[in-house]
């Protein structure tokens, strides 16, 4: 979501003539924008926010923008008292404040810049950055802002306000603009994007969405994240299984396999119910690949619950598994109510723990590729080697001189390993003859 905010912003800038640059010192407006999921990025905020004043010292006019959860929705009087030298505060997804400032100056007050609901870069006004465009092949579109579901550790709710889904049109006319310049893969956003059209009373859901985007011309891959096991309907699995564009890959955390956690987690569902959704998952589309998300040392887990949750993930054999240790977020529901009594040495060792369980399954899932031929969307060139991924999500890494970005190819997979795989091109492509299949030597 950040990715996306701070492409918005950009975009605005350049409505008004701006450029970017790759050196804080040779900037006229510098944009910080900040995520406090976990401490550490937190941390990493103040720390860059801190060292930007010498900067501002030597150059009064330079504007500084501080953007995002940091700032939040609710208001950010601290920081102006902590961060004098700051002269914009924006809430998470709106550039208005920035370019109130930059456009009106005559506003002088926050509270009326936080007024001017200025969305320069949204829909089909939306401009990928210049020194992006014709190179992105992959974007990110946000269609729920926020959320209302406020699981206990979660601090979204406070920091992205409530949960707000963005119209059809708009959602369209982005992703039309965005294919427009190139993109050839949409990733569609949500804190919860199951609930796409909840707060609407006409229907909308995200499967309707899904069938709304598909059809446009140029755009070759569609995803959606994050999904919630309780939102996850039938409707949603037999549209991912139908749309050829749609990817069968599907990002749905179970955060702890302890049922007494997860009810402390105010995640409103069972390991059983998790366990058969994905059973229900896999059954529905054929081949999909399943990632998770998963917290350790959540306040009162117990050894005993931990290892339930790691029962459970060898158990589901699930293509990705992101872990976190937990970290109390100031305001949630376990901040208040729950005391952080897992050490964290006692954290780092669940999560090491965990992360060799899930290195081993996915070394195991990804051999069974070795040799086979798939299709890859390619991204761009890594230290000589062109990325890309497989519908299935999996990272691919080929080998080539000649330019493959944006290109769908079949390749054939040389080497697989539990993060990404190697693949070779194929030297000949024979033509497709009539009731014939597509016949490809490597």
């Amino acid at each position: 979501m950040n990715v996306a905010d701070s492409m918005r912003v950009a975009s605005a800038l350049e409505h008004l003539g701006y450029q970017s640059t790759q050196r804080a010192e040779d900037a006229q407006i510098i944009v910080l924008n900040t995520c406090v999921v976990r401490q550490s990025a937190e941390d990493k905020a103040y720390g860059r926010l801190t060292s930007l004043r010498p900067l501002k010292e030597k150059q009064p006019e330079l504007v500084i923008n501080l953007m995002g959860c940091l700032v939040g929705v609710k208001g950010h009087q601290r920081l102006k008292e902590r961060f004098p030298f700051v002269d914009v505060f924006s809430p998470p997804s709106d550039p208005g404040p920035l370019i109130a400032h930059l456009t009106q100056p005559q506003i002088r007050s926050e509270e009326e810049r936080l007024t001017q609901k200025v969305f320069a870069a949204l829909d089909g006004d939306l401009l990928i950055p210049l020194d992006e465009r014709g190179r992105m092949v992959s974007a990110h579109v946000p269609v729920v802002m926020g959320c209302s579901h406020a699981c206990a550790f979660c601090i979204i709710p406070y920091r992205r306000g409530i949960e707000r889904s963005r119209p059809v049109s708009e959602i369209l006319a982005e992703v039309h603009a965005l294919v427009s310049q190139g993109v050839k893969e949409i990733t569609l956003l949500g804190q919860i994007v199951d609930r796409y059209g909840k707060d609407f009373t006409n229907g909308s859901n995200l499967a309707g969405l899904l069938r709304t985007i598909h059809p446009v011309d140029g755009l070759e891959r569609i995803r959606f994240l994050t999904s919630h096991p309780n939102w996850m309907t039938q409707e949603l699995l037999d549209t991912v299984a139908e749309l050829p564009k749609v990817m069968p890959h599907i990002e749905v955390p179970v955060q702890a396999g302890d049922d007494q956690v997860l009810a402390n987690m105010q995640r409103g569902y069972t390991s059983g119910d998790y366990i058969r959704l994905v059973e229900r998952i896999r059954q529905s589309i054929p081949d999909v690949s399943v990632a998770t998300d998963i917290i350790v040392g959540f306040p009162g887990e117990t050894e005993a619950q931990f290892q339930r949750t790691s029962d459970l993930l060898a158990a589901l054999e699930l293509d990705v598994a992101h872990l976190a240790r937990y970290s109390p977020r100031p305001g949630t529901v376990s901040a208040r109510r729950m005391p952080d009594d897992v050490p964290e040495e006692e954290k780092r060792r669940r999560f090491q723990a965990l992360e060799e369980l899930q290195e081993g399954v996915a070394e195991r899932i990804n051999s069974r590729y070795l040799g086979e031929s798939l299709p890859v969307l390619f991204e761009e060139k890594v230290r000589g080697r062109w990325r890309g991924r497989t519908p299935t999500n999996k990272l691919v890494f080929v080998e080539a001189d000649e330019d493959l970005r944006g290109q769908v190819r079949q390749v054939q997979i040389t080497w697989t390993g539990p993060w990404s795989m190697q693949a070779a091109l194929p030297k000949k492509a024979l033509p497709v003859q009539p009731g014939k299949p597509l016949q490809i030597n490597f």
